[in-house]
């Protein structure tokens, strides 16, 4: 995916969930951010961050927050972004354990929730869940980086489809590239990492793949491994 009207910022502050402060060209300016998650290990005073500019004159913001360099390290936090880019990469024919699907489509309703892919292949009926990893800690990848009920809710909903006979997938896209492996962030959010664990014992297919990720572009990168 790409993105335009791409500028460097220096990151002030974070207020709430949806807005930062910045410095742009030597101006503080409020931004939207594109990720409810605390990202606070990206979101540092002083550190840089990459800005898409806003496509509506109308918006109050004129730019979302998109990455942003922890360290040397770039970290995709576009949390709108994961879908598209799974989406993609599987009608590319990208996901080598996905092949030979007839049919697929965004955000499809099973039981009380709404799984991100459906897709259809020969006499198979499947859902992908997808979530974006923006948490990085000494080269390993963790997912939530905040109490999640509704992840949780989601892995058990996958179970039950698996139950009625459908394929169910969880696929983390980690919005980064050089990570070792990815695991559950079981300190943050326990309930997580045993809903991910019971999905695994119900065969629930697991897929952790990393993003190439440059200031303006993310695509699908290569399987990675993972522990849980």
């Amino acid at each position: 995916m790409k993105y335009k009207g791409i500028k460097r910022a220096e990151f002030i502050n974070r207020p709430n969930r949806f807005i930062a402060n910045v410095e742009i060209d030597g101006k503080r300016e409020a931004v939207h951010v594109k990720n409810t998650g605390r990202c606070k290990e990206i979101f540092t005073e002083g550190a840089t961050v990459i800005l898409e500019k806003a496509t509506n004159p109308n918006r109050k913001t004129r730019y979302s927050v998109i990455a942003g360099y922890k360290g040397d390290l770039l970290i995709n936090t576009d949390s709108q972004v994961p879908n598209t880019v799974v989406y993609d990469a599987l009608v590319d024919k990208k996901i080598m354990e996905i092949q030979s699907i007839t049919h697929i489509k965004r955000e499809v309703t099973f039981g009380k929730s709404r799984f991100d892919i459906y897709f259809e292949k020969e006499d198979k009926k499947g859902f992908i869940e997808v979530k974006g990893v923006t948490l990085e800690d000494e080269g390993i990848c963790k997912f939530p980086d905040a109490p999640t009920q509704r992840g949780a809710k989601h892995i058990y909903e996958l179970i039950e489809a698996k139950r009625q006979g459908y394929s169910s997938y969880i696929f983390f896209l980690v919005q980064m590239e050089g990570m070792k492996y990815f695991t559950p962030n079981d300190e943050t959010d326990p309930e997580f990492g045993q809903a991910l664990r019971l999905a695994k014992e119900n065969d629930v297919e697991i897929l952790v793949y990393d993003s190439l990720v440059k200031e303006d572009e993310i695509v699908i990168g290569e399987s990675l491994d993972y522990i849980i």
